[in-house]
Formats: C-alpha cells, structure tokens, sequence
C-alpha cells in the first residue's frame, strides 16, 4: 500500500518477480482501499502473509492501517516502508503495533534489501500460517433462535459450515469485515465471500448450492417430501425411467434424518446414523436421475385433467402425471408455560445434534417413550453429565424397541422417570429451569437444565391437502380401501389401488398414510411399493 503510484508499481513489479509463483500480490493507493481488500479476503476465507505499507499516507497513515488490519489478519506479518528520515518513528512503531520490520527506500537492489526482508517474514508466516476456511461461516448469538435454525438447516442438509459465536475474536472480525455489529445476526459467509444477514432457508438453499427450482415443468412422478418413504419412491421411480422429482420443504430425511443411530435397519447389523443412511438414500437418487429440490413448500394439489398440479409458495406450479405423497409427520408440541418462548434457545423437537457438545457435563432432558427419544437419550449420554428420560407413562415396554430399553438400561448416566410431565419452563435469556409433575397431579419440583429435547406424538403435515384428498380425523391421508364413496375412480372402472388416495393418481406413503406402520423399513417399503403402482395407473388406470 502506497500513496504514490510510482512506488506502488515498482514494488509490485519486485515483489511478482520473486513471488508471483506462489503468492498473489494485491496493491492499493490508500488505506480505505487496503481495507477493503482486506475484508473482501476476510469473507472469502483466504489468508494474507504479508501487509507492506508505506508510512506518510494521506488520510490513514501506514500505522493506522497495519493497526486496523490486524483486526482481521492478526496472524499477517507486518512491514512499514519509510525514508531514512522517518526510521525513528518506525522503531517506535514496532512496540506500537507489534511491527515485525521496516525497510528503508529506496530498496535497491531487490536481492539484497527487498527479498531477504520478504523471505524472513514468509518463512515466520509459514510456521505458524492463518487456516484456510473454505467452508460457509456462521456469526451469531450462543442463545439464537435464528441463529440455531440456520445452522440446523446447514447441518440437515449435509452442508459443511464454522461456527462463531460474537463473543469469538474470529465471528468479530468476520462482522467487522462485512460491516456489520452484534445486532446483526445470524451472519452467514458463503466460501466466495458473499454474505446474508439473517436468511430465510430458501436464499440460504441458493447461496450454498442446494437446488430449490425444477428444470421441468412437468414430470412423470412427483415426489413430495424427503422421509425414507420419499426417497423410496425417488430412487425406485428414477431407476424405472420415471421422470422424477423430489420436492422437500427443510432437508431430506425427516425425522428418520435426525436420528443419531438406527439399529434395527435391515442390513446394518452394527447400526447406521439417520444422516448417513439420508446421505446413502439422496446420491443414489439423484444417480438414477431424480431431481432433488430443497426449501419447496407446497401449498396446494389441483388436479387439472389428466395433470396433477402442485402450488408452491412463491406462487409457482408444477405439474406431473402422478403424485406420491411422503411428507411424513412432526412432533407434536408441548403447551406447557414457558416452553415456546424458548424454542431454539433450550428447547428443540427432535434430536438436534448440533447442540451435543454445548451439552457436555450438563443435564440434559427428553421427553418420550418411543425409539426416536430413546436413540437421543443414548446419543446425548455421551456428553451430557446426566440424561433424564420423562415419560407419563409407567415403563417403556409399551412404546420402546426391546433393544433400546436394554441399552438405556445398561448406561449409568441415563434415568427414566416414569409417570412426570412437563408442565412449565422459565429462564432469562434461554432455558433455566423446568418444573416437572407426576401424572396425577402430585409431587411438583422444579429442576435446573438448559436442555430439553422433545420427541413426543405425531403430526401429519396434510393441511395443504383440505378439500382435495381425504383425510382422517388426526389429519392422516386415506389410501386404498379406506377411501371413502371412490367416485372418481368408480369413473375410471376400478377400486382404489392400495396406496392410492380419494384422487386418482395420487398416494401415500409412509408416517402420512393413515395406519401405516412407523418404522424406517417400512416407509421405505411403502415408497417402493408405490411407484409399482403409479406404473400401473400410467399404464391401466388414466
């Protein structure tokens, strides 16, 4: 950095001759343009070795710039370019702003005053360099609604991100290089440097490279939801020539996805993790050719025709000959006082594995009796101090795999209460305290925890469906001979096929479907199953 051009130039031209091969060298004319270049490498998650700048600067001089640029490379080597007359001024600044050298103009020859001065500092550098960090990066509160959901959308869609609190020196210079205070969170830095302040999961899903549009606007099957059911139905439907897509609100692999260890999952006798077999399900999905679309909400089905058209939330459509439905379910929430309040600030539903290590030496608590809690409970009991399963009813016997009961049993750091409910929270800025009671309304107390992990009923996500497809009382979709009058397909000559809707074409698969069984093999099975039949509709029913 140099205010004259001359100068800026030539040791430029000095500095490429030596260096250009593994190095690149960015000159500026002032500080502010310095700085600037500077945040821009910030953000992008490059590494600076060597700051050069020349002392007499208009504006901001070369020590107030070296001073401000350790603020985002602390790990740069500093040099200050002087005359002769201003040498004292630099041996002052090397206590000032922990100067590493000055070099003295002119700096003729280069081989002996330039390049020995140069290779002193790459090699200090080098010993102890800046990480490179190509990953996306995160800056926001520990205790952050907004900021937990953002990195819980990255983590669910298998997105490699660093985490930065705005107490880490680190999360302060990436607000700094981009301008920003601690008012500003959550902030996410994509690895080419761009940067959102508090992202809806759609602009978040662009940024990082998930694809959110089709590259069709009408298919043979469309896919809505991205459970195991709903990857089912998209490997099996690509690998028989369907024209297929994938349609997924959050992240492939529903709850299924956030579980921590499947044990029971035929074919994987030492167990596999709900990411793994989510990440196993999605590459040989999209190896068949299925499309796999993220943060689509669907809002509406129409059938128009022989077309079955789907309406998202930005007012788009897409449209196909057949239609699988595989959203699956959610748990349901708790009512108690206090708890929504702290939703993704000490409360979650479902296993949020992002949250483990924060957990360490720490009591945790769940609430549920089924496989799902009782995999977290496990799961957790590797970091937590102490994980207290909460259940109303008297044992787990009647919700719980024989396996995990087992398992729980067997680890010290795990305790079930039986026959307690959740009937309030309190905290300031997160999660504090809970206060648990017996189911017949005797023995309150309330306990310290800034944890509580909930996995209890089960939600269908079918209210988009009112008015087209039937439904159970709870909201789940009738299929095959449970639907009711079949007008529609009385028309077409036939009954319902198994997995089929009230519409023609239509069907469900998997935790949607009413009476359906909730395991993972299952879902998977009714997702395969499923498209065998939407080739017999193409082929006999339309």
């Amino acid at each position: 950095m140099d205010d004259d051009p001359a100068v800026s130039r030539a040791v430029a031209r000095d500095l490429r001759k030596q260096y250009a091969q593994d190095y690149r060298i960015i000159r500026a004319d002032s500080g502010q343009e310095a700085l600037d270049a500077l945040k821009e490498l910030k953000l992008r998650g490059e590494q600076v070795a060597v700051l050069l700048a020349d002392y007499r600067m208009p504006n901001m001089t070369g020590l107030q710039f070296l001073e401000a640029a350790m603020d985002l490379f602390p790990r740069a080597r500093r040099v200050l370019l002087t005359a002769y007359a201003d040498t004292d001024a630099a041996i002052q600044a090397i206590n000032v702003v922990d100067l590493d050298h000055y070099l003295l103009k002119p700096w003729h020859p280069p081989e002996e005053k330039l390049y020995p001065v140069m290779d002193a500092m790459l090699e200090a550098w080098k010993a102890a360099p800046d990480r490179p960090v190509a990953d996306v990066k995160i800056v926001g509160h520990r205790w952050s609604a907004p900021s937990y959901a953002v990195r819980d959308f990255l983590a669910r869609n298998m997105v490699s991100y660093r985490w930065y609190t705005t107490d880490d020196a680190e999360g302060q210079r990436l607000l700094t290089a981009a301008g920003l205070t601690e008012a500003d969170v959550p902030l996410v830095v994509t690895p080419e440097g761009k940067t959102m302040v508090a992202p809806t999961e759609a602009e978040l899903a662009v940024q990082v490279g998930l694809t959110t549009t089709p590259a069709s606007d009408f298919y043979d099957l469309v896919v809505v939801g991205g459970g195991p059911a709903g990857l089912g139905a998209a490997v099996y439907g690509a690998s028989e020539g369907l024209r297929t897509v994938l349609l997924e609100e959050r992240a492939t692999g529903g709850q299924a996805g956030q579980s921590s260890r499947i044990e029971n999952y035929l074919g994987f006798p030492d167990g596999v993790s709900g990411a793994q077999l989510t990440d196993r399900a999605r590459r040989q999905a999209v190896k068949f050719g299925a499309e796999l679309l993220t943060a689509c909400r669907v809002t509406r089905l129409a059938v128009e025709g022989s077309a079955r058209v789907l309406h998202f939330e930005d007012g788009t459509t897409i449209a196909a000959h057949s239609v699988i439905l595989a959203t699956g379910v959610s748990y349901r929430r708790l009512t108690a006082p206090g708890l929504e309040q702290f939703h993704g600030r000490g409360v979650y539903y479902g296993s949020a594995s992002t949250e483990a290590p924060s957990c360490s030496d720490q009591d945790v608590y769940i609430v549920g009796g089924a496989n799902s809690a009782g995999q977290a409970a496990m799961f957790f009991s590797r970091y937590a101090r102490r994980v207290h399963l909460v259940i109303r009813a008297p044992n787990l016997d009647a919700s719980m795999s024989r396996y995990l009961i087992e398992q729980i049993a067997s680890v010290p750091a795990i305790e079930v209460h039986p026959c307690t409910e959740i009937i309030g929270a309190d905290g300031d800025e997160h999660l504090e305290r809970l206060t648990l009671r017996s189911v017949d309304g005797s023995g309150e107390r309330t306990v310290d925890s800034s944890w509580l992990f909930i996995f209890i009923g089960a939600e269908p996500r079918t209210d988009w469906l009112d008015g087209v497809v039937q439904r159970d009382a709870r909201g789940f979709v009738l299929t095959g001979p449970d639907v009711e009058g079949g007008a529609d397909h009385a028309a077409l000559g036939r009954d319902p096929y198994h997995l089929e809707c009230s519409v023609p074409g239509v069907f469900a698969a998997g935790d949607v479907r009413a009476d359906s069984v909730k395991r993972v093999a299952s879902a998977v099975g009714e997702g395969a199953m499923a498209v065998s039949l939407v080739h017999r509709y193409l082929v006999e029913g339309q």
